[in-house]
């Protein structure tokens, strides 16, 4: 097809913002025209096509006109249908070939096999692709795509397969299938975002969805399981890793090799630490390595120029008459908040002026923009923050315009890969009324590529890099722009051309590029030639990034080498903390016993921050007790408040792991601290107590010996008080709670009365639910007895609490199920959601009682009830009185304006989505849950079950949280068995705890808080 001119395709820019087409114009009249008509009765059986028009596609020779974007930049158009369709994913070979992912399968028709990968060709190199060829075709859904060896690995799940053209006519002849296992349960959670790493991998996101992958040629080999985190493969010999990460769409890394990656509603993430350094402890409890860094929040709130589709806008008045299911979307505001965050790419090229900073770009699909952040580094975490006031980097009026993921490119600049879609969304979220007006394959036939240049850019041409020499890719290492540096780095650990060794050792030695020594040393690395010298060369190198990546190098090292193992230590005093962090993550696999007292003295430097924290403990699996008594020892660290969570950390540890000498050794340091500092003595003793009865071992077992004296008295000493101090309603509530999880330390007998009073409705509520959460921690029927006798007088708050001791072991059920069969407790004070639950409980006598009481419940067909509540309304309600009514029965699991917790979904775009939407999630909260919140079963090895949404794993926890904010964090090796539920963890019953008026006065709250 013909190409235009530059000139004939001008870039809307803010300073040009009034030059809007007519269709732009009708496209915002059409959304006026189609709103919500007040007071319409609305009925599934209507006929809606004549108010949902087709959207028209704008052609890609006006389709710059659309675009708003920021001074000094401008967007070009460089491929477009049809050499394009559908590009969801690209990677440009060595010789400027673009290998473009083709989702046509999007979003229903994965069993067609309708996808592809094309190579687009610029053979004229003027910047723009001018020829395209069909690579591979017969995919279903394919996400992901990266160069390796002149093929190209391609994710398509549940596999990734290779292709390669080994004939040169453009086609793949060699197509095989390398993994296997990736879920494709949900096609907006599948595998995504290849990129080859520093350390010579080829690393993914695994999304949402999941997997237990295998290699193919190897089906009984023992899978990998990747729920909750990526992946690494080896592209020579397949060996398949867990990686830190675990988000949705999207995964970059920065030049440093930091990783970032983004999910629906919370668009820049760091990742934190890599999961290997943990997985090293087993008896770590470690956060969740995904940090939020957006300074605006995670759904922070942006500035479409585009209007909203007509079809949502219809399925928002359905959804208020109870017609359709489902969360209500949009709402019709010009600016809105990141719902469809997707493609987070860190820029690493040379073109754009940057100030010497980093900038993160995400798309947002929904909203047709593409956002801006700069990263600032605060410690070892960096903060996010909008560059764009009140405006977007890029943004379109055209509605088909869906950013999903960028490329970091030969030329220096940053391509965006446009869907191009009229409908993007989840079929399941379609009403079937809505459904048959529309076309969910309208665009397969179209995509766009697009390029964000600097204004006066002019394209290079297109590289060549097949056919450089060694000393040529060698050269590029130092290269500005990254994916030179990337692309020689791949070239060369392909090669394995030994002849680059002194080059590259020269490059360590002499480059003036930090970024070009640490690539040089990568490379050594991969034609395993990194040597000793050249290692202690990068570990006194001046750039504190070099240092770092050096450290990590040197890991496989450090045993043979004592001049490595040396220079590692004395990093101990690096100047900057990254470099420590690194040293104490590796220092774990220095197999010597000075190890140890490095990281003491780490952590008496850096114990203050909480990653520095974990990053010596992760190196602590053998040896915790000998860092704790050196600590314990340090006057100075154990009376500082971060000197003491460590210890305490340690402790649990040591508890957690139960082994006899170390639980000795750690007996004997607390003898020898209570004679000195009887308060420090009686933390560790705490923590280390903790650790046992977690791992279900009994006190009076592990403290035997004569070195458990001290630690024995310490504990009756604490029991004492913890007696006084909780039953002592002059004291501060927060003491009362420290002292009754004090009691957890003592027989149940010993404190049965004590907890018993404790539980009384004239506590204070947090002091009751302390005392049930301890009471959970014991075992035997005395439990029941005391939580079914206090239930009469527990509000329903406590009642909760109550209920979770209960269901959490079988005998404790039964006794529940004996007290409502008698009469004691109404089935209907019971979590219908709970007992639902329940009816598939693997214990045949607990299911079979609990489906018989779930019948008992008067818990309406939820569309029943929902249409009986609908003229809520049409009620006046009052926000004043509706914060009460927040406080009573959301706080729980929401946060708003600062009061409740964060569990269920955020709540701070629910005015763009109406009161229909709130009182339709209050009545039916599990028609459509996100699988974010959804609620998981999960059993124990000493009989204990556990509810909640996962908000974190890592290799050796799972991290539960349910309402109030009470977590769980259970290490895997204390997990018998984790299921989803599939239900919200929010229960269904809500018209059971508000009258209409007091739900009218809900929603008034909801819809007016700021």
């Amino acid at each position: 097809m013909p190409k235009p001119s530059q000139s004939q395709l001008p870039v809307m820019t803010i300073a040009r913002a009034s030059l809007v087409v007519c269709f732009l114009c009708l496209g915002v009249c059409v959304v006026q025209f189609f709103a919500p008509r007040a007071g319409a009765q609305t009925s599934k059986n209507d006929d809606f096509g004549a108010e949902l028009p087709r959207i028209p596609p704008v052609e890609p020779e006006r389709a710059l006109e659309t675009f708003t974007v920021q001074p000094g930049y401008r967007v070009e158009l460089v491929a477009s249908e049809p050499l394009v369709n559908d590009p969801v994913a690209a990677a440009f070979d060595e010789n400027g070939w673009l290998y473009v992912v083709e989702m046509r399968g999007y979003s229903e028709e994965a069993d067609e096999l309708l996808s592809r990968v094309r190579v687009l060709i610029d053979s004229d190199g003027d910047g723009r692709f001018d020829e395209s060829l069909v690579f591979v075709d017969k995919l279903s859904w394919p996400t992901a795509i990266v160069c390796y060896d002149g093929g190209v690995f391609i994710a398509d799940a549940p596999d990734i397969l290779y292709c390669k053209d080994t004939d040169g006519d453009g086609r793949a002849d060699e197509r095989r299938t390398v993994f296997s296992g990736f879920s494709k349960a949900n096609v907006q959670g599948l595998l995504n975002s290849f990129h080859w790493g520093l350390d010579n991998r080829i690393h993914g996101a695994t999304s949402t969805a999941g997997g237990s992958v295998h290699r193919a040629d190897d089906p009984q080999a023992k899978p990998v399981n990747l729920n909750g985190r990526d992946f690494a493969f080896d592209p020579r010999t397949l060996d398949l890793v867990a990686t830190s990460g675990g988000a949705q769409h999207g995964m970059s890394f920065d030049a440093w090799g930091r990783k970032f990656d983004c999910s629906n509603s919370d668009h820049i993430q760091q990742v934190m630490y890599d999961d290997r350094y943990v997985a090293r402890n087993p008896y770590l409890s470690a956060p969740g390595p995904r940090k939020g860094i957006a300074a605006d929040g995670p759904q922070a709130e942006v500035f479409r120029t585009s209007p909203v589709e007509p079809w949502r806008i219809v399925r928002t008045r359905l959804r208020v008459s109870g017609a359709a299911p489902g969360q209500i979307e949009g709402g019709g505001r010009a600016a809105g908040y990141f719902t469809g965050a997707t493609g987070v790419t860190i820029y690493k090229g040379d073109a754009w002026d940057t100030g010497g900073e980093e900038w993160a770009i995400i798309g947002d699909v929904g909203s047709n923009l593409v956002h801006r952040k700069r990263l600032e580094a605060n410690g070892l975490e960096f903060v996010a923050h909008r560059i764009d006031e009140k405006s977007e980097f890029v943004s379109s009026r055209d509605l088909w315009f869906r950013p999903a993921q960028f490329m970091n490119v030969p030329d220096g600049t940053l391509y965006i890969l446009d869907v191009y879609r009229e409908v993007i969304e989840h079929p399941a979220s379609l009403p079937p009324m809505i459904k048959r007006h529309l076309d969910l394959t309208s665009g397969r036939d179209r995509g766009r590529i697009y390029r964000i240049a600097p204004d006066g850019f002019q394209p290079r041409k297109p590289p060549a890099l097949a056919s450089a020499t060694t000393a040529e890719l060698v050269a590029l290492l130092e290269h500005p722009n990254a994916w030179h540096r990337e692309t020689a780095s791949r070239l060369i650990w392909q090669r394995q051309d030994k002849t680059a060794v002194p080059l590259l050792e020269r490059l360590v030695n002499e480059s003036p590029s930090p970024l070009g020594r640490m690539h040089a040393c990568y490379a050594l690395a991969g034609l395993k030639s990194l040597s000793s010298a050249a290692l202690v060369r990068g570990l006194g190198d001046e750039h504190a990034g070099v240092r770092e990546h050096c450290v990590k190098l040197a890991e496989p090292s450090m045993n043979g080498s004592d001049e490595l193992a040396d220079r590692v230590v004395a990093m101990v005093n690096d100047d900057d903390l990254r470099v420590r962090y690194q040293v104490a993550f590796s220092l774990g696999e220095l197999k010597t016993p000075r190890r140890l007292t490095v990281l003491s003295a780490l952590a008496r430097r850096d114990a203050g921050d909480r990653w520095m924290r974990l990053a010596i403990q992760s190196s602590l699996s053998e040896g915790a007790e000998q860092v704790l008594s050196h600590l314990a020892a340090d006057a100075a660290f154990r009376q500082s408040d971060a000197g003491m969570t460590f210890l305490d950390s340690l402790a649990r540890q040591i508890g957690t792991a139960n082994r006899p000498a170390e639980l000795q050794a750690t007996l004997r340091t607390i003898d020898e601290l209570a004679k000195t500092d009887a308060t420090a003595a009686g933390a560790i003793v705490r923590g280390l107590a903790a650790g046992l009865t977690a791992r279900g071992a009994k006190l009076e077992t592990a403290l035997t010996g004569e070195s458990a004296t001290a630690a024995r008295r310490i504990i009756e000493q604490l029991l004492a008080s913890a007696r006084t101090t909780a039953a002592d309603q002059n004291q501060a509530v927060h003491r009362r709670v420290s002292a009754i999880d004090t009691l957890a330390l003592a027989p149940l007998a010993d404190v049965e009365d004590a907890l018993t009073s404790l539980v009384h409705g004239r506590q204070p509520q947090e002091v009751q639910r302390a005392a049930l959460r301890t009471l959970g921690r014991f075992n035997g029927p005395a439990v029941a007895t005391v939580v079914l006798g206090a239930w009469p007088g527990l509000g329903p708050t406590v009642r909760g609490a109550a209920a979770d001791v209960l269901f959490s072991r079988p005998a404790w059920i039964a006794a529940l199920f004996d007290a409502v069969e008698r009469g004691e407790i109404s089935a209907n004070d019971l979590d219908a959601a709970r007992l639902k639950l329940l009816s598939s409980h693997k214990d045949p006598a607990v299911r079979e009682r609990a489906e018989k009481l779930f019948a008992s419940l008067a818990i309406g067909r939820r569309q029943d009830v929902v249409e009986a509540y609908r003229d809520v309304l049409s009620m006046p309600g009052d926000a004043g009185r509706g914060k009460m009514a927040f406080k009573k029965v959301c706080a729980a699991c929401h946060r708003v304006e600062g009061v409740g917790q964060e569990i269920g979904p955020n709540l701070a775009t629910v005015k763009s989505r109406g009161a229909d939407a709130i009182l339709l999630n209050l009545l039916d909260p599990s028609r459509e849950v996100n699988p974010q919140f959804v609620n998981y079963v999960l059993l124990t090895d000493d009989g204990r079950s556990l509810t909640g949404v996962i908000t974190a794993e890592t290799a050796t926890s799972v991290t539960l949280r349910r309402a109030e904010g009470a977590s769980d964090t259970v290490l895997r090796v204390n997990i018998d068995e984790l299921s989803s539920t599939g239900q919200s963890l929010m229960p269904d019953g809500m018209e059971k705890q508000l009258t209409k008026q007091e739900m009218a006065d809900l929603i008034a709250y909801l819809l007016s808080a700021g």
